[in-house]
């Protein structure tokens, strides 16, 4: 079986830890290639409720190794706790992997991201505040810290030594913070490093000889399409490729390896942090939905921006990652409205768009172009087949399925791990 890829298609928070843990009894090993621990999963398996920030969602699977890929930034304390956290509900956890270029979040980035986004004001981007952008910027400038850093003290302390020379003018002479010391950095890192040992190996490899097996991996993408740093909603972005492509140079694994991609879409729209967002509803909807949807971030618990279904990210969506299936979530979530608006375009100063505009200006001031289609009042949550789901809430998936570029191949109606309709198999 080639490589599967899992991305989210809107702004992340769609459910891509449910549609991973639905194909997660028939995969070997399950990839979290981007981001780091500013984003989460949650996870129902019968009555128990999981909230993951940094671990793969396949961890939760018996006989599934979970990886964690060189394209990653990691919170050592974070990766600890998450996975103490597990080990003590009787999950286990000797199974995962790092990679050894995977990159580490130090301190000093959460630090600099705090200050940083605090200096900005009214141009704040919006971020977690977790260290995840300056980890990222340090990567690029060549003066990050890899996990394979760690266990040479003389290589890490030089490296750190390096990185603080820099930012601790900046911390002491722009924002007007503390000087960090250098042993504090390389102390708190090394006191990682027993436990770290086992899990940190040459990934790449690991997965390329996976494939090779006929082995079945699946690579879970963090956040979603419009908030990849190079496709998404620039500035207002998250610092890694969440995209498709992501999934290969965030792995090591050749892109013609990879034959299906899995799109995420939500049956409405939400996002956090700033930034355009051209459905969003600042009325009694808006409140309808992040309530009954639980619209409070798993990493954050920030209140999600809430908004009506926008077909143009959809296609968007479609195109950049070559979905060629679409999970829609949440459909439950529109039960008891009684006439459902769709965006199918953007009016841009009187001009209509039917694609995302590729100006930052032109989608600040999009403004939706709805069509509205008859609700349902019915409880969906016992459906198991798309027979099984009143004809309106029918009409509304096919609708959305025309307009979205991709066929859709499985429906949530409800969080729990077995409310779902699959229309066509995921893997074959």
């Amino acid at each position: 079986m080639p490589a599967v890829v899992l991305i989210g298609a809107q702004w992340g928070d769609e459910g891509k830890g449910k549609a991973t843990d639905l194909l997660s009894s028939r995969l070997d090993y399950v990839v979290k290639f981007n981001g780091g621990n500013n984003a989460g999963h949650t996870v129902v398996v019968g009555d128990e409720k999981y909230a993951l920030h940094l671990l793969p969602s396949g961890i939760l699977t018996p006989g599934v190794t979970p990886v964690i890929a060189n394209g990653v930034v990691v919170d050592l304390e974070v990766l600890f706790e998450e996975i103490e956290g597990l080990e003590s509900r009787g999950v286990d956890t000797s199974q995962l992997k790092i990679s050894a270029n995977a990159h580490v979040i130090t301190q000093y980035h959460r630090t600099l991201d705090k200050v940083t986004e605090r200096f900005l004001g009214k141009r704040q981007i919006g971020t977690t505040g977790r260290g995840i952008g300056p980890s990222y910027a340090d990567k690029i400038n060549r003066v990050g810290i890899r996990m394979q850093d760690l266990f040479d003290e003389n290589i890490l302390r030089q490296k750190v030594e390096g990185a603080l020379d820099q930012k601790n003018h900046l911390l002491l002479k722009v924002y007007n913070r503390r000087a960090i010391g250098v042993d504090e950095v390389v102390d708190e890192l090394l006191g990682y490093v027993d436990r770290l040992r086992p899990m940190v190996t040459d990934t790449s490899l690991l997965l390329h000889r996976a494939l090779e097996a006929d082995e079945t991996v699946l690579f879970e993408g963090g956040q979603a399409t419009m908030l990849d740093v190079d496709h998404g909603t620039y500035p207002f972005v998250t610092s890694s490729n969440a995209t498709s492509g992501g999934a290969v140079t965030g792995s090591g694994i050749a892109p013609n390896r990879i034959d299906r991609v899995i799109g995420i879409v939500k049956a409405y729209t939400t996002r956090v942090g700033s930034g355009p967002f051209p459905t969003e509803l600042f009325d009694r909807w808006g409140e309808f939905l992040a309530e009954q949807g639980h619209e409070y971030g798993t990493t954050t618990g920030r209140r999600r921006r809430t908004g009506w279904y926008d077909a143009p990210i959809a296609r968007y969506t479609a195109r950049i990652n070559g979905v060629t299936d679409f999970v829609l979530t949440k459909l439950d979530v529109l039960t008891g409205i009684d006439r459902i608006p769709v965006a199918v375009a953007y009016d841009v100063d009187g001009v209509i768009m039917e694609e995302v505009p590729v100006s930052q200006s032109d989608f600040h001031h999009a403004k939706p172009v709805y069509e509205e289609f008859p609700g349902w009042t019915e409880d969906i949550s016992g459906a198991r087949s798309f027979e099984d789901l009143p004809p309106n809430a029918q009409s509304y998936v096919r609708e959305l399925e025309a307009m979205s570029g991709a066929r859709f191949s499985a429906i949530g109606v409800g969080p729990g791990r077995d409310e779902i309709v699959q229309l066509h198999d995921l893997l074959d």
